[in-house]
């Protein structure tokens, strides 16, 4: 479904006056495929190229070399109109509830906002924009009283889940979710982590799941790759690498976790939670 081959993405030198320092190669020969209704995990520490990878699936950051190929399509080679119409089938579900929702704008506005964006995809009018809204908002558990409030009306898990609605606004086949509990409570990351994992069923979606926490990959994610300064060091199934890690980088992440025996150890309350009571 998504299949990255070599990529590098390296910025420019910080400018220093009339010249540069060297540059920034933020991600160096990056390769991984990810097939059809799996969740991948992405794990590495801060700057560590985890973002910069997603950003540039997207193509909000230009590659500098290699290719991303999504459902068949050279994402790099897209037409701006082309790419927008991909973006209708790729969708990001950002760390910080917070930062990512507008505090000016109502959850209506907020959910549907991507259905105007993508209307020529999409095709809907006015009230049917509204009657999508409510339909995701009762897919993450909130209801038609929660329609026209603003984000400061809700708390962090509630937020979440308006983020992952809109994600979901334009049906598309794959999430990319960039530390999506890290902003939240313990046991609010339980829950909404147990909503993502149903919808992912439901919905049949795709996730690449970025993040630094092992506990959460663990629980979620069925392969994933380590990142360690732009560069993947190990890849395969989740278990595998966390239960026998070969690369020394791994060894390092799993001893700096106090402890990985069961997904309650980090995080009580895992496959317990429902998806309400945020």
């Amino acid at each position: 479904m998504l299949t990255i081959e070599g990529v590098r993405k390296v910025y420019p030198g910080e400018r220093r006056g009339w010249s540069r320092g060297a540059p920034v190669q933020a991600l160096n020969d990056v390769s991984l495929a990810i097939t059809r209704g799996e969740s991948f995990g992405l794990v590495g520490e801060s700057g560590s190229g985890k973002s910069t990878l997603a950003r540039c699936i997207l193509q909000l950051e230009p590659v500098s070399a290699g290719r991303i190929v999504f459902e068949g399509e050279d994402l790099a080679r897209l037409s701006p109109a082309a790419m927008r119409r991909a973006r209708s089938r790729i969708q990001m579900v950002f760390q910080d509830p917070q930062a990512s929702l507008n505090p000016r704008m109502s959850v209506h506005d907020i959910v549907t906002e991507p259905l105007v964006i993508h209307r020529e995809v999409m095709g809907l009018g006015a009230r049917q924009r509204t009657e999508r809204a409510l339909e995701l908002l009762a897919l993450v558990g909130l209801g038609e009283q929660h329609l026209f409030r603003k984000p400061h009306e809700f708390s962090g898990g509630q937020r979440q889940r308006i983020g992952i609605a809109r994600a979901l606004a334009t049906s598309p086949s794959m999430l990319l979710l960039d530390e999506p509990t890290s902003a939240l409570d313990v046991s609010v990351q339980a829950q909404v982590l147990n909503l993502l994992h149903e919808l992912q069923q439901r919905l049949s979606l795709t996730f690449l799941f970025i993040s630094h926490d092992l506990a959460v990959i663990r629980y979620m994610c069925d392969r994933v790759a380590l990142i360690h300064h732009g560069r993947l060091v190990e890849q395969g199934d989740c278990q595998q690498v966390l239960d026998a890690p070969q690369s020394d980088y791994a060894r390092q992440l799993l001893a700096a976790v106090p402890s990985l025996e069961g997904i309650g150890a980090a995080h009580p309350g895992f496959g317990a939670a429902g998806p309400g009571g945020l």
